[in-house]
């Protein structure tokens, strides 16, 4: 009863001042932590450029874009090393430099390499080399996802203790922030198009940098910041290795996990988590594509992409008191049945706009109009649900595990993202059958049968286009998902934190 009584003390805040968040004294530090995640930031967005830049192509299939999509699995499966992350360290580096500054490092090389090769790699003409491009940013992103545990564990002891909160806004501003910088700078200023006719008063061919300039670049960037890290201290040591009375080794680490797993009602939570985002997947992961198909231009998927970033980061200071409330699971709930069909909304879009763009490519201003509310209200739901679903996570965690708990809720959600992506964006060719336009007969199912068809002077059309298969399909998985897991999820809602608790007095619990 007694230790009861002091954890809940514990867990009670103080009102002194000094416990107040202040940043006077920790601005460089508040700003150091916004430039280490624009870093993080940037590696990802590339990630998410190269899918619309292989696309422009056109000479790349949906299966090829399945295949990049691997690229983004290690932000899901990071939480298999983090507790590695966090126990080894050279103690004369510091805990977090000994991780970061090596992979910084190795970033930046990756970036140099790339930026090399990435003229024979995506050639003006012929088919892009799928397999190295994949394989540079599969690794850079290994990387760039074990420099997020390492950041996220820093921002803890970076800031001062009263002002820890901060890091969040550190997080959300700078990721932000790198993502547009990574996936739509290399697109947009590389666009011949858009320079001219936003940027430049006389036209020129080319961009202002190419994309080979662009990696180039950035992968110095990412080498001096390197070099200007190893001089940054690590300060509030005292907060990690002493004021932590559950220190866990390596091997207890695991055995947590384990625990969490453990927890009543705690598997079917879990797999609610990771399914919630089926119904979804086409809408959000192929539009975009399918939109390039029907005679959209990059440039202009790009600026869209903008207004879509300038949204995001200024939705949350409109939707905080709404999503911040008690049951933050009830009005995501309510918002699933309309983001689902709304699914609907962008297949129509999609079919409508070779009718609405005309022949000579000329889209007229009312479309632009017609996509950006489309894609805003997506935008606004979509960003909406995160933050319920986040702050229902915070609600639950183990604050005295936040950390572990967090990322392991948060790494599930991921991948129940980056599974369905993958698997419907692979689907879309399975899905859609063709023919020759003079020759029935010829289903086009082949490459062999292509080339056939376009001897003949003929071209293939889709008789049936996976991705409207793929939206109905995912409709049906989406509203089959909200009718078996609503009731569940209202009651997990209901209960009391206490309930989500890892209880330390079980035997083999760490």
């Amino acid at each position: 009863m007694k230790n009861t009584n002091n954890e809940e003390k514990s867990e009670i805040p103080t009102d002194s001042s000094s416990d107040r968040p202040n940043l006077k004294g920790d601005w460089l530090n508040f700003y150091f932590l916004i430039l280490l995640y624009t870093f993080q930031g940037t590696t990802t967005g590339l990630s998410y450029a190269f899918p619309i830049i292989l696309q422009n192509t056109k000479l790349v299939t949906y299966n090829d874009q399945a295949i990049l999509s691997f690229v983004l699995w290690p932000f899901s499966f990071k939480l298999l090393w983090a507790p590695v992350v966090d126990a080894l360290h050279f103690q004369w580096i510091g805990r977090r430099k000994s991780w970061y500054i090596p992979i910084q490092f190795l970033i930046g090389v990756l970036f140099l390499f790339f930026g090399d090769n990435i003229d024979n790699w995506l050639p003006e003409s012929g088919k892009p080399n799928i397999n190295m491009i994949v394989c540079v940013l599969f690794l850079i992103n290994v990387l760039a996802a074990t420099q997020d545990i390492v950041v996220d564990s820093w921002s803890l002891s970076l800031l001062k203790k009263n002002n820890v909160s901060y890091s969040s806004t550190c997080n959300s501003t700078g990721i932000a922030f790198g993502l547009y910088i990574g996936s739509v700078c290399p697109i947009l200023l590389s666009s011949e198009y858009f320079c001219n006719k936003y940027l430049r008063f006389t036209p020129h061919e080319g961009g202002i940098l190419s994309i080979k300039s662009f990696l180039l670049f950035w992968g110095i960037v990412f080498l001096f910041v390197t070099f200007l890290v190893i001089f940054k201290k690590e300060r509030n040591k005292e907060l990690e290795e002493d004021d932590d009375p559950l220190k866990i080794n390596i091997i207890q680490s695991y055995d947590l996990l384990w625990d969490i797993f453990k927890i009543k009602h705690m598997k079917l939570l879990l797999m609610a988590i990771l399914t919630s985002m089926i119904g979804l997947s086409t809408s959000e992961s192929v539009t975009n594509l399918k939109l390039m198909d029907a005679g959209v231009s990059k440039d202009d998927i790009m600026i869209i992409t903008t207004a879509m970033f300038i949204l995001k980061m200024c939705l949350p200071i409109f939707v905080t008191k709404y999503t911040t409330g008690p049951k933050p699971i009830s009005l995501y709930l309510k918002l699933m049945p309309a983001r689902l069909l709304w699914s609907i909304i962008f297949a129509l879009l999609i079919y409508y706009t070779p009718r609405i763009i005309q022949d000579n490519g000329v889209v007229p201003t009312y479309y632009y109009l017609l996509i950006g509310f489309v894609f805003a209200v997506n935008r606004i739901m979509a960003q909406i649900m995160v933050t319920c679903m986040v702050a229902f996570f915070s609600r639950i965690s183990d604050i005295r595990f936040g950390g572990m708990y967090m990322t392991l809720l948060n790494t599930v959600r991921s991948i129940g993202w980056v599974i369905p992506n993958t698997s419907f964006l692979k689907m879309v060719d399975m899905l859609t059958f063709s023919s020759c336009s003079n020759d029935v007969q010829n289903s086009c199912s082949t490459p062999y049968l292509e080339n056939i068809c376009n001897i003949n002077d003929g071209h293939c059309e889709a008789v049936v286009d996976g991705y409207y298969v793929e939206v109905i399909i995912c409709l049906v998985i989406g509203f089959v998902w909200f009718a078996v897991y609503k009731n569940h999820l209202k009651y997990f809602e209901s209960k009391d934190r206490s309930h989500w608790l890892i209880d330390l007095n079980r035997p083999g619990t760490v």
